[in-house]
C-alpha cells in the first residue's frame, strides 16, 4: 500500500472545507433567491402624485392620524430588553398540543344570504355578505416571512387549500407586513380567481412586481370607497405603520368596512387602540359583526397592536355586534402565552356584555346564529 504523499491530507482538507462552504453558500443563497421579490416594490413612480396628494402624506412617507391615545410611531419601539425575551422567554409562546382545525364539509355552495364568517387562522377569513364573497389578508405561506425557510413558521396547517376557495368578488389587504401580504400566495391567487385586490395606496407596487394584472388593483386612500356589483368597500383609518425591507411608511395601511346591500362587517387590521374607532363607528356602524386583532400586543409596541381589552373596547366604539377575534393561534408573534389573548378577551367580553365567537381555524361562524363558546383551546399550550 503506498503512503500519501507530504501534505495531501492538508490539501484534501481544504478542498473538502472549500466544497462545504461552496454547499452551504448555494443553500442559503437557494433558500434567499427570492428575497429581492418578496420585498416588493416600492410606489411606482407614475403614481406619486397620488401619494403625494393624500392628506396621510408627508415628508416622503405616510403618517398616522393625530391622536391623543396613541403616538404617532414610524415602528415598534424594540429596546434590548424587548429583544432578550423574544429570544430567550419563549415558554408558553407555542401549543404543545395540536391545534384543531375545521375542513368545510360538502362541495361548492352559494354565498351566503346572510352574513357568516370563516376564520383560517392569523388574519386570514373570508366573509360571505348576502351573496358576495370578500377575502382578508390572506396568507397560506408555512412561514410569514420575506424567505422560505426563516422565520416565524405556522403552528397549525392550513384548514383548506388556497385553490380549493370557492370564487371570491376581492381579495382586501389591510397592510405590508409579512403576516398580511404573502407574495407566494398572491401569486397562487392570481391563477386561482379572478378578483381584483382592494389594497391601501402605494400597494399596488408589489403587487405589479409579483404578476398581478393591472385591471385587478384597486389603490385606495383612507375613507375612499370602491363598489363591485352590491358590494361596497370602503378603507378606513388604523393605527400602525408598513414596510417590508430597510424603508418604513412608503405604503399606506388600513381598516376596511365591508357593506352589502343591508349588512355590514368591519376588519380591524392592525391597530393600535385611537379615536378612529368612535370616528368610523359614527360614520359606518352599526355593524353585524366586526374581525378585531388581539394577538402580538406588548408595552413596547402599545400603539400599534391592541391588547384585548383594546379590542372590546374598539369593538364598542365601532357599534359592532358580534365580536371574531383574529391575528392570534397561528404564529408566534407576541411575548405574552399562546392562549393569553383569547383568554383575556373572554373575560373583558363577558364583563362588557359583548358577544364574542372564537372558532377553530377553518370554521365557519353564522353571525345569526354564532356557536356556543366551548374553550377549545385549553390546555393546548
Amino acid at each position: 500500500m503506498s503512503e500519501a504523499q507530504p501534505g495531501t491530507n492538508g490539501r484534501r482538507g481544504r478542498l473538502l472545507a472549500l466544497a462545504t462552504l461552496a454547499a452551504v453558500a448555494g443553500a442559503a443563497a437557494w433558500s434567499l433567491r427570492d428575497l429581492p421579490a418578496a420585498f416588493g416594490r416600492r410606489p411606482d413612480a407614475e403614481r406619486e402624485e397620488r401619494l403625494r396628494s393624500s392628506p396621510q402624506y408627508r415628508d416622503g412617507v405616510f403618517h398616522n392620524a393625530p391622536s391623543s391615545l396613541a403616538r404617532d410611531t414610524a415602528r415598534p419601539e424594540i429596546d434590548r430588553g424587548t429583544v432578550r425575551r423574544m429570544l430567550f422567554e419563549r415558554e408558553g409562546r407555542t401549543p404543545v398540543l395540536p391545534v384543531p382545525t375545521v375542513r368545510s364539509a360538502g362541495g361548492p355552495r352559494p354565498a351566503a344570504d346572510g352574513v357568516e364568517i370563516t376564520w383560517y387562522g392569523h388574519a386570514s377569513a373570508l366573509v360571505e355578505i348576502e351573496g358576495a364573497r370578500v377575502l382578508l389578508d390572506p396568507i397560506w405561506s408555512e412561514r410569514c416571512s420575506p424567505a422560505a425557510h426563516v422565520g416565524p413558521k405556522r403552528l397549525h396547517p392550513v384548514p383548506v387549500e388556497l385553490e380549493e376557495l370557492p370564487p371570491v368578488d376581492a381579495v382586501l389587504i389591510s397592510h405590508d407586513h409579512y403576516d398580511h401580504l404573502d407574495m407566494a400566495t398572491v401569486k397562487r391567487l392570481v391563477h386561482s380567481q379572478s378578483a381584483p385586490f382592494a389594497v391601501p395606496l402605494g400597494i399596488g407596487g408589489h403587487l405589479r412586481r409579483w404578476g398581478v394584472p393591472e385591471h385587478r388593483i384597486i389603490e385606495l386612500d383612507w375613507d375612499e370607497t370602491c363598489t363591485l356589483g352590491d358590494l361596497v368597500l370602503t378603507l378606513t383609518s388604523a393605527h400602525h405603520f408598513s414596510g417590508r425591507g430597510f424603508t418604513r411608511n412608503t405604503t399606506l395601511w388600513g381598516s376596511w368596512v365591508i357593506a352589502g346591500p343591508t349588512r355590514k362587517v368591519f376588519y380591524t387590521g392592525d391597530s393600535g387602540y385611537f379615536e378612529g374607532y368612535a370616528a368610523i363607528g359614527e360614520q359606518h356602524g352599526p355593524f353585524d359583526a366586526a374581525l378585531v386583532q388581539i394577538g402580538a400586543y406588548d408595552e413596547a409596541w402599545a400603539d400599534i397592536h391592541m391588547t384585548p381589552e383594546d379590542a372590546v373596547l374598539a369593538h364598542r366604539d365601532l357599534k359592532a355586534g358580534l365580536l371574531v377575534p383574529v391575528h392570534w393561534c397561528t404564529f408566534n408573534l407576541g411575548l405574552h402565552p399562546w392562549s393569553e389573548p383569547v383568554e383575556r378577551l373572554l373575560a373583558e367580553a363577558k364583563a362588557q356584555a359583548v358577544p364574542l365567537a372564537v372558532p377553530r381555524p377553518g370554521e365557519r361562524v353564522d353571525v345569526d346564529n354564532p356557536p356556543e363558546l366551548d374553550g377549545w383551546w385549553e390546555g393546548l399550550a
